[in-house]
């Protein structure tokens, strides 16, 4: 009776140390999905700004100072047109 106490005694706290095991397990998994999360949503703020900054850059207004200041681009006037006739480019050929 008493080798059987013993081994059940032995079993009993082997089963208490492997739940303890797993119940620590089970927080640091926990742990780590909540940061997860946080990333996550620190991420999805950031993306969400940057779209909002990228859409502001592409405004037509936008562009067109771009194009004016750092191209050093004009607006197309008759003076600087030049017209294509394509019956004079084929009779050149």
């Amino acid at each position: 009776m008493t080798r059987l106490n013993v081994l059940l005694l032995i079993a009993l706290v082997g089963s208490c140390m492997y739940l303890v095991k797993i119940a620590y397990e089970g927080r640091q998994l926990y742990t780590a999905l909540d940061r997860a999360r946080n990333e996550e949503r620190l991420l999805e703020r950031d993306f969400k700004r940057l779209q909002a900054e990228r859409e502001a850059q592409a405004t037509s207004g936008r562009v067109e100072k771009v194009a004016r200041e750092r191209l050093a681009m004009r607006t197309a006037t008759p003076a600087v047109t030049f017209y294509v006739d394509a019956a004079a480019s084929e009779a050149q050929r």
